[in-house]
């Protein structure tokens, strides 16, 4: 691909019309209000999340001797756990494994088809986040299986579990019986709070990764299918079998693994999925203040009339496609919860 001059027998991008590295480009009422919209999101975004994330306290409650969920909780063991019980947290190992390798496949070829200039556009960052996504995932659920196996294998009820099938369990004395009882009934007597361990900061990233791709993925492909590839490409470019991989694969596996995993969706975190596409847009201002050149999509153009009202058309349908990806989670929950009740775990 010829990166700056955009002439390329694999992309659908519209040829240059003005030049963009001018301060006539830069200094007009169309740039500004743009800006205004961008960068008011963007903070707006920043101060969200500073109230639901950026206090030091802890992101759980004790209440009654209880741990309570408040907003933004996530357990060590939703990132490997699965949805559903009966589902060994194996067969998500192997799901997310294959994914990962089939993206990183797609994302090689192509680099080595259009040259690293793909990256030049929102669906390769869109696509390159969910195999970064899929690549953490992996290690993710390496280290819970492993952690999974040294729990049913070690000490404790599921060691005891295992005794008893091979007819090793020995039932404790008479008297070990009253010490147990004396020993619970002074355990329940400190009231000690049930405590479920919390994520640490890597745990977090990777569930912001996951829900800022369920967004853009939404964004990325609703945009190529219902407003690029009817109306914004020309009568002779033909759709190629990697437009389509780009535009659809991410989608089947990231749903795919929403049905399977068992992490939470919280809706304020749609912030950082704003912030990733405001930093993609002044990236493009930055480098076509720099470079005069095409813009990757025809809508980021701001020398058109109409720049602002696009401009805040896209952005908001952020709200429906994060909401929709959403809804796919809680219909998930709701579903499962009805069909497995015993087996769909209600703490998440």
């Amino acid at each position: 691909m010829n990166f700056l001059s955009g002439s390329s027998d694999h992309t659908w991008h519209p040829v240059m019309t003005t030049d963009t590295n001018t301060l006539e480009y830069w200094l007009n009422w169309r740039f500004f209000l743009c800006a205004i919209w961008v960068l008011t999101s963007m903070v707006v975004s920043a101060i969200i999340i500073w109230k639901f994330e950026g206090s030091k306290k802890s992101k759980t409650e004790i209440r009654d001797n209880w741990q309570v969920d408040t907003v933004g909780t996530l357990y060590k063991d939703e990132a490997w756990t699965t949805s559903l019980k009966i589902i060994h947290p194996v067969w998500l190992l192997a799901f997310r494994v294959i994914a990962f390798i089939l993206l990183l496949a797609l994302l090689i070829a192509n680099v080595i088809l259009d040259g690293s200039g793909i990256f030049y556009f929102y669906t390769q960052w869109t696509f390159s986040l969910v195999t970064i996504y899929f690549g953490l995932a992996s290690l993710f659920s390496i280290s819970g299986c492993c952690q999974y196996c040294n729990d049913v294998g070690g000490d404790g009820v599921d060691r005891v579990a295992l005794d008893a099938e091979r007819g090793t369990y020995v039932p404790p004395a008479l008297e070990e019986n009253g010490n147990m009882l004396n020993m619970s009934k002074s355990l329940n007597s400190l009231e000690e709070p049930r405590v479920r361990k919390t994520a640490g900061m890597c745990s977090y990233v990777f569930q912001i990764i996951y829900q800022i791709c369920g967004g853009s993925v939404i964004l990325t492909d609703c945009v190529f299918w219902f407003i690029i590839y009817p109306f914004l490409t020309s009568d002779d470019y033909k759709l190629g079998f990697m437009d389509v991989c780009l535009h659809s694969i991410n989608a089947v596996f990231l749903l795919s693994d929403v049905f399977l995993n068992g992490l939470r969706f919280p809706f304020f975190r749609i912030t950082y999925f704003i912030l990733w596409t405001g930093i993609y847009v002044i990236f493009q201002w930055i480098i076509h203040a720099c470079v005069s050149m095409w813009w990757p999509y025809p809508f980021l153009d701001l020398s058109s009339p109409f720049a602002p009202l696009w401009y805040m058309g896209v952005g908001f349908m952020h709200l429906p496609c994060y909401g929709i990806f959403a809804l796919m989670v809680r219909l998930k929950h709701f579903c499962l919860s009805k069909l497995f009740v015993d087996a769909f775990s209600t703490t998440r």
